[in-house]
Protein backbone atom coordinates (compact mmCIF):
# COMPACT_ATOMS: atom_id res chain seq x y z
CA UNK A 1 0.00 0.00 0.00
CA UNK A 2 1.01 3.55 -0.33
CA UNK A 3 -0.02 6.41 1.21
CA UNK A 4 -0.92 8.46 -1.90
CA UNK A 5 -1.66 6.54 -5.12
CA UNK A 6 -0.41 7.99 -8.10
CA UNK A 7 -3.41 9.77 -9.54
CA UNK A 8 -3.95 9.34 -13.19
CA UNK A 9 -2.33 11.81 -15.26
CA UNK A 10 0.42 13.05 -12.46
CA UNK A 11 3.35 10.77 -13.80
CA UNK A 12 2.32 11.04 -17.47
CA UNK A 13 6.23 11.88 -18.16
CA UNK A 14 7.12 8.59 -16.13
CA UNK A 15 4.49 6.57 -18.35
CA UNK A 16 5.06 7.77 -21.78
CA UNK A 17 7.44 5.38 -23.98
CA UNK A 18 11.31 7.12 -23.87
CA UNK A 19 13.09 7.36 -27.00
CA UNK A 20 15.59 6.34 -25.34
CA UNK A 21 18.67 3.65 -26.31
CA UNK A 22 19.19 2.35 -23.00
CA UNK A 23 15.46 2.53 -22.11
CA UNK A 24 15.33 -1.45 -23.02
CA UNK A 25 18.51 -2.21 -21.30
CA UNK A 26 17.54 -1.54 -18.39
CA UNK A 27 13.67 -2.78 -18.51
CA UNK A 28 15.58 -6.19 -19.10
CA UNK A 29 17.82 -5.88 -15.96
CA UNK A 30 15.36 -3.92 -13.26
CA UNK A 31 15.81 -5.16 -9.73
CA UNK A 32 13.62 -7.75 -8.55
CA UNK A 33 12.21 -6.28 -5.31
CA UNK A 34 10.95 -8.84 -2.71
CA UNK A 35 9.27 -7.07 0.33
CA UNK A 36 8.07 -8.18 4.13
CA UNK A 37 4.49 -9.33 3.55
CA UNK A 38 3.60 -6.66 6.11
CA UNK A 39 5.48 -3.79 3.88
CA UNK A 40 3.40 -0.92 3.76
CA UNK A 41 4.92 1.33 1.39
CA UNK A 42 5.84 -0.05 -2.40
CA UNK A 43 8.31 1.59 -4.79
CA UNK A 44 6.61 4.02 -7.17
CA UNK A 45 9.15 4.56 -9.82
CA UNK A 46 12.90 3.94 -11.05
CA UNK A 47 14.85 6.95 -12.45
CA UNK A 48 17.48 4.93 -14.76
CA UNK A 49 21.13 5.72 -15.80
CA UNK A 50 23.79 4.09 -17.78
CA UNK A 51 27.49 4.73 -17.73
CA UNK A 52 30.12 3.16 -19.52
CA UNK A 53 33.07 5.10 -18.14
CA UNK A 54 34.38 6.16 -15.08
CA UNK A 55 32.01 9.11 -13.52
CA UNK A 56 30.12 10.85 -10.76
CA UNK A 57 26.48 9.18 -10.15
CA UNK A 58 23.85 11.83 -11.47
CA UNK A 59 21.41 10.63 -8.91
CA UNK A 60 23.78 9.17 -5.80
CA UNK A 61 26.82 10.71 -3.81
CA UNK A 62 28.82 7.93 -5.38
CA UNK A 63 31.46 7.48 -7.94
CA UNK A 64 30.70 4.66 -11.08
CA UNK A 65 33.55 2.51 -11.51
CA UNK A 66 32.58 -0.08 -14.57
CA UNK A 67 33.81 -3.96 -13.95
CA UNK A 68 32.85 -4.29 -17.46
CA UNK A 69 31.32 -2.82 -20.41
CA UNK A 70 28.54 -0.60 -18.14
CA UNK A 71 26.42 -0.19 -15.05
CA UNK A 72 22.91 0.63 -15.44
CA UNK A 73 21.98 2.59 -11.80
CA UNK A 74 18.73 2.34 -10.82
CA UNK A 75 17.67 4.96 -8.43
CA UNK A 76 13.94 3.33 -6.75
CA UNK A 77 11.75 6.20 -5.19
CA UNK A 78 9.32 5.19 -2.07
CA UNK A 79 6.80 8.16 -0.90
CA UNK A 80 7.69 7.11 2.76
CA UNK A 81 10.58 5.07 4.77
CA UNK A 82 8.84 4.01 8.23
CA UNK A 83 10.74 7.25 9.64
CA UNK A 84 10.17 10.17 7.22
CA UNK A 85 8.70 11.06 4.11
CA UNK A 86 11.07 10.94 1.55
CA UNK A 87 13.16 7.44 0.53
CA UNK A 88 15.38 7.05 -2.95
CA UNK A 89 16.92 4.23 -2.58
CA UNK A 90 20.01 2.72 -5.19
CA UNK A 91 20.54 -0.30 -7.10
CA UNK A 92 24.33 -0.82 -9.83
CA UNK A 93 23.66 -4.07 -12.01
CA UNK A 94 27.37 -4.06 -13.85
CA UNK A 95 26.93 -5.94 -17.52
CA UNK A 96 29.92 -7.16 -19.62
CA UNK A 97 29.89 -7.40 -23.25
CA UNK A 98 27.34 -9.97 -23.52
CA UNK A 99 25.12 -7.87 -21.30
CA UNK A 100 25.78 -10.69 -18.49
CA UNK A 101 25.13 -9.67 -14.85
CA UNK A 102 28.80 -9.68 -13.40
CA UNK A 103 28.38 -7.43 -10.45
CA UNK A 104 25.86 -6.12 -8.15
CA UNK A 105 25.64 -3.47 -5.79
CA UNK A 106 23.06 -1.25 -3.88
CA UNK A 107 22.33 1.10 -1.20
CA UNK A 108 21.82 0.04 2.69
CA UNK A 109 21.52 3.09 5.29
CA UNK A 110 23.52 5.73 2.98
CA UNK A 111 26.61 2.75 2.29
CA UNK A 112 26.78 1.33 -1.29
CA UNK A 113 26.87 -2.72 -0.62
CA UNK A 114 28.24 -5.33 -2.88
CA UNK A 115 24.99 -7.66 -3.19
CA UNK A 116 26.34 -11.76 -2.72
CA UNK A 117 24.03 -14.69 -1.49
CA UNK A 118 25.64 -16.10 1.28
CA UNK A 119 27.41 -18.91 -1.08
CA UNK A 120 29.49 -15.97 -2.85
CA UNK A 121 26.90 -16.35 -5.89
CA UNK A 122 25.74 -13.23 -7.44
CA UNK A 123 21.57 -12.74 -6.37
CA UNK A 124 20.50 -12.86 -10.16
CA UNK A 125 17.16 -14.63 -12.17
CA UNK A 126 17.21 -14.16 -16.07
CA UNK A 127 19.10 -11.29 -15.82
CA UNK A 128 17.65 -9.46 -13.16
CA UNK A 129 18.79 -8.77 -9.53
CA UNK A 130 16.39 -10.31 -6.87
CA UNK A 131 17.01 -8.27 -3.68
CA UNK A 132 15.32 -8.41 -0.32
CA UNK A 133 14.30 -4.84 0.72
CA UNK A 134 14.22 -4.52 4.40
CA UNK A 135 10.78 -3.70 6.21
CA UNK A 136 9.97 -0.26 6.55
CA UNK A 137 13.43 1.02 5.89
CA UNK A 138 13.71 -0.24 2.39
CA UNK A 139 17.89 -1.22 2.37
CA UNK A 140 18.99 -3.79 0.22
CA UNK A 141 20.08 -7.69 0.96
CA UNK A 142 20.89 -10.33 -1.11
CA UNK A 143 19.33 -13.27 1.73
CA UNK A 144 16.17 -12.21 3.56
CA UNK A 145 17.49 -14.75 6.25
CA UNK A 146 21.02 -13.08 6.46
CA UNK A 147 18.83 -9.96 6.76
CA UNK A 148 16.73 -10.95 9.73
CA UNK A 149 19.89 -12.69 11.36
CA UNK A 150 22.27 -9.72 11.25
CA UNK A 151 19.57 -6.70 11.58
CA UNK A 152 16.13 -8.49 12.69
CA UNK A 153 16.27 -6.61 16.27
CA UNK A 154 16.95 -2.90 14.68
CA UNK A 155 14.68 -3.13 11.42
CA UNK A 156 11.73 -4.34 13.99
CA UNK A 157 12.24 -1.22 16.79
CA UNK A 158 12.76 1.19 13.90
CA UNK A 159 9.66 -0.06 12.45
CA UNK A 160 7.79 0.13 15.95
CA UNK A 161 9.26 2.20 18.90
CA UNK A 162 11.15 4.31 16.92
CA UNK A 163 8.66 5.19 13.68
CA UNK A 164 8.25 8.59 12.56
CA UNK A 165 11.50 9.61 13.96
CA UNK A 166 12.57 12.19 11.70
CA UNK A 167 9.04 13.30 9.89
CA UNK A 168 9.90 14.82 6.94
CA UNK A 169 13.89 13.86 5.38
CA UNK A 170 15.14 17.22 5.21
CA UNK A 171 18.83 16.24 4.64
CA UNK A 172 18.99 15.13 0.67
CA UNK A 173 19.95 16.36 -2.76
CA UNK A 174 16.56 18.08 -3.26
CA UNK A 175 16.48 19.82 0.33
CA UNK A 176 19.87 21.18 -0.57
CA UNK A 177 18.97 23.27 -3.34
CA UNK A 178 15.79 24.48 -1.32
CA UNK A 179 13.31 22.29 -3.70
CA UNK A 180 11.78 20.15 -0.76
CA UNK A 181 11.14 22.11 2.61
CA UNK A 182 8.73 21.72 5.55
CA UNK A 183 7.42 23.74 7.93
CA UNK A 184 7.53 22.41 11.86
CA UNK A 185 4.05 21.00 11.60
CA UNK A 186 4.45 19.58 8.53
CA UNK A 187 6.88 17.63 10.16
CA UNK A 188 5.16 16.41 12.88
CA UNK A 189 2.20 15.66 10.69
CA UNK A 190 4.67 13.23 9.27
CA UNK A 191 5.92 11.92 12.61
CA UNK A 192 2.63 10.97 13.44
CA UNK A 193 1.50 9.49 10.33
CA UNK A 194 4.58 7.11 10.47
CA UNK A 195 4.00 6.70 14.07
CA UNK A 196 0.68 5.42 12.92
CA UNK A 197 1.84 3.70 10.61
CA UNK A 198 4.50 1.22 13.23
CA UNK A 199 4.46 -2.13 12.58
CA UNK A 200 5.74 -6.04 13.27
CA UNK A 201 7.82 -7.45 10.44
CA UNK A 202 7.17 -10.71 9.45
CA UNK A 203 10.38 -11.39 7.60
CA UNK A 204 8.34 -13.48 4.80
CA UNK A 205 9.06 -11.66 1.75
CA UNK A 206 5.69 -12.07 -0.19
CA UNK A 207 5.46 -9.36 -2.04
CA UNK A 208 7.32 -7.91 -4.46
CA UNK A 209 7.86 -4.34 -6.62
CA UNK A 210 6.25 -5.68 -9.38
CA UNK A 211 3.11 -5.89 -7.83
CA UNK A 212 0.24 -4.01 -9.50
CA UNK A 213 1.36 -1.57 -12.61
CA UNK A 214 5.52 -2.37 -11.07
CA UNK A 215 7.98 0.09 -11.09
CA UNK A 216 7.32 3.19 -13.46
CA UNK A 217 10.78 2.96 -15.07
CA UNK A 218 12.12 6.54 -16.75
CA UNK A 219 15.45 8.53 -17.01
CA UNK A 220 16.74 10.01 -14.03
CA UNK A 221 15.65 13.66 -15.02
CA UNK A 222 12.45 12.58 -15.31
CA UNK A 223 12.10 11.33 -11.62
CA UNK A 224 14.59 14.55 -10.44
CA UNK A 225 12.11 16.48 -11.58
CA UNK A 226 8.61 14.71 -10.44
CA UNK A 227 9.99 14.08 -7.21
CA UNK A 228 9.97 17.59 -5.57
CA UNK A 229 5.93 18.11 -6.74
CA UNK A 230 5.21 14.53 -5.22
CA UNK A 231 6.87 15.33 -2.01
CA UNK A 232 4.87 19.27 -1.83
CA UNK A 233 1.71 17.03 -2.60
CA UNK A 234 2.47 14.61 -0.08
CA UNK A 235 3.01 17.39 2.51
CA UNK A 236 0.07 19.50 1.15
CA UNK A 237 -2.23 16.53 2.61
CA UNK A 238 -0.83 15.66 5.44
CA UNK A 239 -3.26 18.14 7.38
CA UNK A 240 -6.14 16.81 6.08
CA UNK A 241 -5.61 12.63 6.18
CA UNK A 242 -3.43 12.97 10.17
CA UNK A 243 -5.34 13.39 13.17
CA UNK A 244 -3.67 16.37 15.13
CA UNK A 245 -4.96 19.02 17.91
CA UNK A 246 -6.10 22.52 16.43
CA UNK A 247 -4.64 24.28 19.23
CA UNK A 248 -3.09 23.59 22.79
CA UNK A 249 -4.13 26.79 25.60
CA UNK A 250 -2.21 27.75 28.56
CA UNK A 251 -2.47 28.87 31.88
CA UNK A 252 0.44 31.14 33.31
CA UNK A 253 0.68 31.15 37.22
CA UNK A 254 1.31 27.64 39.15
CA UNK A 255 1.52 26.36 35.18
CA UNK A 256 4.05 28.32 33.75
CA UNK A 257 5.17 30.93 36.54
CA UNK A 258 5.28 30.03 39.88
CA UNK A 259 3.40 32.20 41.94
CA UNK A 260 4.96 31.45 44.97
CA UNK A 261 7.94 33.90 43.65
CA UNK A 262 5.94 36.78 42.11
CA UNK A 263 6.28 39.99 43.11
CA UNK A 264 3.53 42.73 42.80
CA UNK A 265 3.33 46.64 42.47
CA UNK A 266 2.51 47.56 46.05
CA UNK A 267 -1.22 47.58 46.76
CA UNK A 268 -2.70 46.08 42.83
CA UNK A 269 -2.67 43.05 41.38
CA UNK A 270 -0.02 43.65 38.32
CA UNK A 271 2.83 41.12 38.93
CA UNK A 272 6.32 42.45 37.65
CA UNK A 273 8.98 39.62 37.99
CA UNK A 274 8.18 35.79 38.62
CA UNK A 275 10.12 33.16 38.07
CA UNK A 276 8.79 30.08 35.67
CA UNK A 277 8.20 26.48 37.13
CA UNK A 278 10.94 24.13 36.42
CA UNK A 279 11.16 23.12 32.66
CA UNK A 280 8.47 25.41 31.45
CA UNK A 281 10.50 27.68 28.88
CA UNK A 282 11.91 24.59 27.48
CA UNK A 283 7.93 22.95 27.11
CA UNK A 284 6.57 26.54 25.63
CA UNK A 285 9.78 26.29 23.15
CA UNK A 286 9.51 22.66 22.39
CA UNK A 287 5.73 22.95 21.20
CA UNK A 288 6.52 25.72 18.81
CA UNK A 289 9.59 24.23 17.37
CA UNK A 290 6.60 21.09 16.88
CA UNK A 291 4.17 23.20 15.39
CA UNK A 292 1.56 23.64 18.25
CA UNK A 293 -0.69 26.94 17.91
CA UNK A 294 -0.42 28.22 21.48
CA UNK A 295 -2.57 30.41 23.14
CA UNK A 296 -2.35 32.21 26.50
CA UNK A 297 -5.56 32.14 28.44
CA UNK A 298 -4.98 33.83 31.69
CA UNK A 299 -6.95 35.49 34.38
CA UNK A 300 -5.48 39.11 35.73
CA UNK A 301 -4.14 41.94 34.62
CA UNK A 302 -2.41 42.07 30.61
CA UNK A 303 0.77 43.86 32.11
CA UNK A 304 1.47 40.53 34.25
CA UNK A 305 1.64 38.08 31.64
CA UNK A 306 3.27 40.65 29.85
CA UNK A 307 5.86 41.19 32.72
CA UNK A 308 6.10 37.27 33.71
CA UNK A 309 6.49 35.74 29.94
CA UNK A 310 8.34 38.66 28.47
CA UNK A 311 11.30 38.67 30.44
CA UNK A 312 11.51 34.87 29.98
CA UNK A 313 11.15 35.35 26.38
CA UNK A 314 7.99 33.12 25.70
CA UNK A 315 5.52 36.09 25.01
CA UNK A 316 5.98 36.09 21.38
CA UNK A 317 5.45 32.08 21.62
CA UNK A 318 1.67 32.50 21.75
CA UNK A 319 -0.42 33.35 18.56
CA UNK A 320 -2.79 34.80 20.76
CA UNK A 321 -2.93 36.40 23.99
CA UNK A 322 -6.71 35.62 26.06
CA UNK A 323 -6.44 37.65 29.81
CA UNK A 324 -9.48 38.35 31.65
CA UNK A 325 -8.17 42.08 32.04
CA UNK A 326 -8.97 42.73 28.61
CA UNK A 327 -11.94 40.18 28.19
CA UNK A 328 -13.79 41.69 31.34
CA UNK A 329 -15.01 38.44 32.65
CA UNK A 330 -12.43 35.61 34.79
CA UNK A 331 -12.31 31.47 33.51
CA UNK A 332 -14.75 29.25 33.82
CA UNK A 333 -16.40 32.02 31.75
CA UNK A 334 -17.06 30.68 27.99
CA UNK A 335 -16.24 34.25 26.48
CA UNK A 336 -12.52 33.66 27.40
CA UNK A 337 -11.98 30.29 25.63
CA UNK A 338 -14.40 32.09 22.69
CA UNK A 339 -11.86 34.40 22.59
CA UNK A 340 -9.03 31.96 21.84
CA UNK A 341 -10.63 30.25 19.20
CA UNK A 342 -11.68 32.95 17.56
CA UNK A 343 -8.06 34.72 17.74
CA UNK A 344 -7.31 31.80 16.23
CA UNK A 345 -10.01 30.98 13.41
CA UNK A 346 -10.80 27.53 15.11
CA UNK A 347 -15.08 26.61 14.91
CA UNK A 348 -16.81 24.67 16.83
CA UNK A 349 -15.74 21.12 15.60
CA UNK A 350 -11.78 22.02 16.41
CA UNK A 351 -13.10 21.97 19.99
CA UNK A 352 -12.99 18.43 20.55
CA UNK A 353 -9.25 18.25 19.06
CA UNK A 354 -7.92 21.62 21.65
CA UNK A 355 -6.35 20.71 24.73
CA UNK A 356 -6.72 23.34 27.95
CA UNK A 357 -3.86 22.97 30.45
CA UNK A 358 -4.43 24.79 33.72
CA UNK A 359 -3.73 24.49 37.38
CA UNK A 360 -7.40 25.16 38.46
CA UNK A 361 -10.04 22.98 38.84
CA UNK A 362 -12.89 25.65 39.54
CA UNK A 363 -11.67 27.47 36.19
CA UNK A 364 -9.52 26.18 33.76
CA UNK A 365 -10.86 22.66 33.93
CA UNK A 366 -14.43 23.33 34.13
CA UNK A 367 -14.43 26.02 31.71
CA UNK A 368 -12.94 23.77 29.49
CA UNK A 369 -14.86 20.71 30.14
CA UNK A 370 -18.25 23.07 29.36
CA UNK A 371 -16.69 24.26 26.09
CA UNK A 372 -15.95 21.34 24.70
CA UNK A 373 -12.16 21.39 25.12
CA UNK A 374 -9.80 18.70 25.91
CA UNK A 375 -9.14 19.14 29.63
CA UNK A 376 -5.04 18.98 31.18
CA UNK A 377 -5.05 19.27 35.06
CA UNK A 378 -1.22 20.29 35.73
CA UNK A 379 -0.78 19.32 39.75
CA UNK A 380 2.50 20.70 39.93
CA UNK A 381 1.28 23.21 42.98
CA UNK A 382 -0.41 22.36 45.74
CA UNK A 383 -2.00 25.96 46.40
CA UNK A 384 -5.04 25.08 45.24
CA UNK A 385 -7.45 21.96 45.44
CA UNK A 386 -6.97 18.94 43.40
CA UNK A 387 -10.34 17.40 44.25
CA UNK A 388 -13.02 18.07 42.15
CA UNK A 389 -16.35 19.36 43.62
CA UNK A 390 -18.96 18.95 40.45
CA UNK A 391 -18.54 16.54 38.00
CA UNK A 392 -17.60 18.77 35.51
CA UNK A 393 -14.27 19.75 37.54
CA UNK A 394 -13.00 16.52 36.81
CA UNK A 395 -10.17 16.82 34.26
CA UNK A 396 -9.82 14.63 31.28
CA UNK A 397 -6.04 14.16 31.97
CA UNK A 398 -3.91 15.32 34.85
CA UNK A 399 0.07 15.68 34.66
CA UNK A 400 2.43 16.38 37.49
CA UNK A 401 4.94 18.32 35.65
CA UNK A 402 4.87 20.52 33.01
CA UNK A 403 7.52 18.89 31.20
CA UNK A 404 5.73 16.12 30.50
CA UNK A 405 3.24 17.58 28.31
CA UNK A 406 4.90 17.28 25.18
CA UNK A 407 4.42 13.75 24.97
CA UNK A 408 1.02 13.76 26.31
CA UNK A 409 -0.02 16.06 23.41
CA UNK A 410 1.32 13.35 20.99
CA UNK A 411 -0.56 10.78 23.06
CA UNK A 412 -3.17 11.99 22.36
CA UNK A 413 -3.22 13.12 18.61
CA UNK A 414 -2.06 9.17 18.18
CA UNK A 415 -5.69 8.56 19.74
CA UNK A 416 -7.72 10.83 17.33
CA UNK A 417 -9.49 9.02 14.99
CA UNK A 418 -9.12 8.95 11.69
CA UNK A 419 -10.87 11.53 9.43
CA UNK A 420 -14.53 9.69 7.71
CA UNK A 421 -13.35 6.61 4.84
CA UNK A 422 -9.06 7.35 5.94
CA UNK A 423 -7.38 4.00 7.29
CA UNK A 424 -4.06 4.41 9.04
CA UNK A 425 -2.08 3.91 6.01
CA UNK A 426 -4.31 4.32 2.83
CA UNK A 427 -3.80 1.84 -0.36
Amino acid sequence: MNSMPVQSGELSALAVAVADADLELAARHRPLLRLDAREPFLPLAAGYAVYRQEVQSVSSKFRIRPVAACVIEYALWYDWDIQHLYDLEHVWVHLDADECVVKVEASRHGARRVMLRTDRSLPVEDGRPVLYVEPGKHAHWADGQEMQEKSGTLVSAMCGAFAGSEGIHLSNRFSDRGLISATPLDIRLARLKMKRAAFSPSFTFERTGDEGQGLALVPWPVLEGWIPARVSKLVKALPAEVPHLAAVFLDCGDTLADEATEEKIPGTEVVVKAELIPAAGEVVHRLVQSGYRLALVADGPRATFENILGAHGLWDCFEAHIISGDIGELKPSKKMFAAACDALRLGPEDRARTVMVGNNLERDILGANRFGLISVFLAWSKRRSHKHRLRRERPRLTLSHIWQLPDLLERIELCLPMPAGKTEIDA
